[in-house]
């Protein structure tokens, strides 16, 4: 901060010595570092909007096509990891999701809110989507994901 070096007043033109703050006229401050700033001005008050809470649809079982015979499987999540059997070819194997040759098409939970079931492809994992038939939110989650 530097102090006023002195000379002629820029409101009223007196003199004015050096390192004098105002003007003994006008009482002008001569250092424009001592000037206050502008009143801080308080924002428009906006309310957020209300957050929605968005419960878990855990799912239940899905739908994959049978390596062998490529039709379609209705399985319980239960039988994860274990080996299964296909109801129309009657062809055996292991269901885990990790196999290539798994081709695993949805996923079935029940709605939390309307209890219908619903059946949603795997990219809707862990995404907040909402139900079909009463359009509420929810969050689709793998029960097999925490284990």
């Amino acid at each position: 901060m530097t102090s006023w070096p002195g000379g002629a007043c820029p409101s009223c033109g007196e003199e004015v010595p050096a390192n004098v703050i105002r003007c003994r006229s006008c009482s002008t401050i001569l250092n424009e570092d001592l000037i206050e700033p502008p009143a801080i001005v308080i924002p428009e008050y906006r309310p957020l909007p209300e957050v929605t809470p968005c419960p878990s649809a855990q799912t239940r079982g899905l739908y994959l096509l049978c390596p062998v015979c490529d039709r379609e499987l209705r399985i319980n999540n239960k039988y994860r990891d274990q080996n299964v059997r296909c109801n129309h070819c009657e062809a055996s194997f292991l269901l885990d999701l990790a196999q290539p040759m798994i081709e695993l098409q949805s996923f079935i939970a029940d709605c939390p809110h309307c209890k219908k079931e619903l059946s949603a492809a795997p990219k809707y994992l862990n995404k907040k989507v909402e139900c079909k038939f009463c359009s509420e939110p929810l969050l689709f989650n793998d029960t097999n994901e925490q284990k």
